[in-house]
């Protein structure tokens, strides 16, 4: 132990007597104790309602789209460019196209999306996910089959076996001009799904590939590939790859994230609100830390003095408060740290705060643990301690040393 910390611990922590600067020192490492704890707690439920929303979209969308934009493009090239990519581990070609869907007077304007049944459990797993009926898009009478959200057959009213009848856009203005019926077909429900998310169940059906095409106007073209890689996080990575050795203007290439930027925006708002609002606490707490060393600079001014006339330079004087100063800060901060760590494992442990998952569609309120949040919030508790160390431990090196000692 050096000279400087020596003395700053002996300041901080007197044998003899507690007096209101020790008081205030207390009242500074419970703050930056309840603000780092609680930064870690909240980060924590974030990354695990991200984590959460991530899986539930993840469920039946892919990690990676390419879309062919032009005329001019190439599906077999693309085929040969997707095959070559080793983090790729399968993709499916689609279209996609809104609709609207009728039964019996009951309407609803939907997302329809053609796939290949043979991939589709690979990048979709929308097989996992049905609820009523079973996962089947084949032919095997008059009309096709198509697999429908909980929420749509709710407000269609429909069951597995009854037939919907499906209008595309796509012949709609062949239909005005020529007074002909636009693109029409009926569909037998084959499944009913349920994504855990409302929205997306009353939005998203899906068929085969022929039978979209046919109905959307693409005849025997597709749209695009959908791809699902072996590692989700090699998302932009591949994404940049694939974006280097494409065209830009023949091919459009979005990760899972372009699909939801505007939600993933919000919550990262939100995560960052909450970050500043609670850092607050961790600031409040500081100067507490800069009331505490100043009062501790007039108090020991005596002391100081006499340090200086026995040989200690300015930068032993300096150090000693700002060691002062930031051993509060080191205090509060693994207090912190330990208190959020411990809340946040009994919560994964034994499910101290459970959700109704009649409501939430969870049983428990969801926690991730990430290492970089620890990092970044013992580094700004660090920070804000040594900033507010600062000021205190200049001025005590700025002491006269005859008039600090001219009565001893």
């Amino acid at each position: 132990m050096s000279f400087e910390s020596f003395v700053a611990k002996r300041y901080l922590v007197s044998k003899h007597k507690i007096n209101f600067i020790t008081i205030i020192s207390i009242i500074s490492v419970i703050g930056i104790t309840i603000g780092v704890a609680a930064l870690i707690i909240v980060l924590s439920v974030f990354n695990g309602f991200g984590s959460l929303v991530t899986s539930f979209l993840m469920n039946f969308e892919p990690h990676l789209r390419v879309e062919m934009i032009s005329p001019e493009s190439n599906r077999e090239l693309l085929a040969k460019v997707l095959q070559s990519n080793k983090e790729i581990n399968d993709y499916s070609p689609f279209v996609s196209g809104k609709v609207l869907v009728y039964n019996y007077g009951l309407t609803k304007v939907v997302s329809l999306k053609g796939i290949d049944e043979q991939s589709a459990d690979d990048i979709y797993g929308i097989n996992k996910s049905i609820l009523f009926g079973k996962f089947d898009l084949s032919k095997n009478g008059k009309f096709p089959k198509v697999i429908i959200g909980l929420q749509l057959a709710d407000r269609l009213q429909t069951l597995p076996g009854d037939t919907i009848t499906i209008i595309s856009p796509a012949g709609v203005e062949k239909a005005l001009t020529q007074f002909t019926m636009p693109n029409t077909k009926r569909f037998i429900v084959s499944g009913i799904y349920s994504s855990d998310n409302n929205d997306y169940d009353a939005s998203y059906i899906f068929s085969s590939l022929k039978e979209c095409q046919d109905l959307l106007g693409y005849s025997k073209n597709i749209q695009g590939f959908e791809i699902k890689l072996n590692n989700i996080d090699e998302s932009f990575d591949v994404k940049e790859k694939l974006s280097s050795e494409l065209n830009k203007n023949l091919y459009s290439v979005n990760t899972w994230y372009d699909f939801h930027k505007d939600l993933y925006s919000v919550m990262q708002i939100e995560r960052w609100t909450a970050y500043i609002i609670l850092s607050l606490i961790i600031a409040v707490a500081t100067f507490n830390i800069l009331g505490s060393l100043s009062m501790s600079v007039i108090e020991k001014k005596r002391d100081i003095g006499v340090l200086r006339s026995m040989g200690a330079g300015e930068k032993s004087i300096l150090k000693i408060f700002m060691f002062e100063g930031l051993l509060i800060g080191t205090i509060g901060t693994l207090a912190g740290i330990l208190i959020g760590y411990l809340v946040c494992y009994l919560q994964l442990k034994f499910n101290i705060y459970p959700l109704d998952p009649t409501q939430y569609k969870i049983d428990t309120l969801p926690v991730e643990l990430r290492l970089s949040d620890f990092f970044y919030i013992s580094g700004a508790s660090m920070l804000l301690s040594f900033l507010a160390s600062l000021y205190p431990a200049k001025k005590a090196v700025k002491v006269n040393i005859v008039e600090s000692i001219k009565w001893e």
